[in-house]
């Protein structure tokens, strides 16, 4: 006997696709568009994001071709609170957040699952592409459109109610399906940009809502200031471009940020070297693999940052803190980014990076 399923429709090509194969294979499927916008209509048209007028108008048509039933779903309080407003004071606490991980906990697997669930439904079904067998999270067979990172902060109870029917498919596949079921969306371009950021630019939309404040750049090995901006929190760890510096090096090598200081709104700028850690440290563990937090140091894997390289490491978990010892120097890792721990192809955890040397 089939589950009764809520199928998350974002308006894209792999949510549409996912829905189709949860009614193919015999679940009571109903289709759920979320509106994330208090005001859809100041998206811009053909944003590749998933909350404008147009998205929601691509998943009804989807689910009227399945023919599933389908509904909308205010979330944009909710997501406003969550997701934006925590974007919003990350940056402005020197760190680099990663709106889509948040979105999963706080939203699609939070906010929408508990509606679900209380309303009766057995699962939600979404179209992200990650494997889910017996509640391990696996990656993707396709490594390009691999999403188990962004999925990887989902609790265990969480994923025991999820279901990711294209885990076992290319992108390639999925679009092919698409178009031999009749969806409008098999050739829509896949979302890339933040949904709630409409033009892309993240500093200005940062400096609305922060305002602006000057504060100096710093140059790591000479101390001297070497340029100025209108704040610290348009600047994340790695960044090489837009820095407007006023010299350049010594040796004319181009700089990086090193660090951000929100209370004296510095920004200090170095070579890459500079960059190179090992040892990082991290905040509010999740542990969803077949394997509890290890209690003394584990060698694995460790992903940093979404379709990022992965690096060899040894991870200890003492008390709420998650060491990660890595086997070769990473750089460009910032506060606020999640790191994901993998044995193989199996997500075993992650946690919140707070500290990195």
């Amino acid at each position: 006997m089939g589950l009764r399923v809520l199928a998350a429709m974002s308006g894209g090509v792999d949510s549409a696709v996912a829905a189709a194969r949860a009614a193919e294979a015999g679940h009571d499927v109903t289709g759920v568009h979320l509106a994330l916008s208090a005001n859809p209509q100041s998206y811009r048209t053909g944003a590749r994001g998933c909350c404008t007028v147009e998205d929601a108008r691509d998943a009804r048509r989807a689910a009227d071709v399945i023919g599933i039933p389908f509904y909308i779903w205010d979330m944009a309080e909710r997501f406003a609170r969550d997701v934006v407003d925590d974007f919003v004071s990350e940056y402005a606490a020197g760190r680099t957040p990663n709106p889509c991980v948040r979105c999963n906990e706080k939203i699609k697997f939070a906010a929408v699952l508990d509606r679900a669930l209380a309303l009766g439904f057995d699962a939600v079904v979404t179209g992200h592409h990650a494997r889910l067998s017996g509640g391990v999270l696996r990656r993707s067979v396709d490594a390009d459109k691999d999403q188990s990172y962004v999925l990887a902060v989902l609790t265990g109870r969480q994923l025991g109610h999820a279901m990711f029917p294209l885990g076992d498919s290319t992108k390639a596949e999925v679009r092919a399906e698409a178009a031999a079921r009749g969806l409008s969306v098999a050739d829509k371009p896949d979302s890339h940009d933040i949904c709630f950021i409409a033009d892309g630019d993240t500093r200005s939309f940062l400096a609305e809502r922060l305002g602006t404040a000057e504060g100096p750049v710093i140059d790591a090995l000479s101390g001297e200031v070497v340029g100025g901006h209108h704040g610290a929190y348009g600047y994340t760890i790695g960044q090489r471009r837009g820095l407007a510096l006023d010299r350049p090096s010594a040796d004319g090598r181009p700089r990086y940020v090193l660090s951000i200081e929100p209370v004296s709104n510095t920004v200090t700028v170095g070579p890459r070297e500079a960059l190179k850690v090992g040892s990082i440290t991290c905040e509010r563990p999740v542990w969803n693999g077949p394997v509890a937090g290890p209690a003394e140091p584990r060698g694995c894997t460790v992903q940093l940052r979404a379709h990022g390289e992965v690096y060899g490491c040894r991870a200890q978990l003492t008390g709420d803190t998650l060491h990660i010892e890595l086997d070769e120097p990473a750089t460009g890792v910032a506060p606020g980014q999640t790191a994901v721990l993998y044995d193989g192809d199996i997500v075993i955890g992650s946690a919140t990076i707070s500290a990195a040397a």
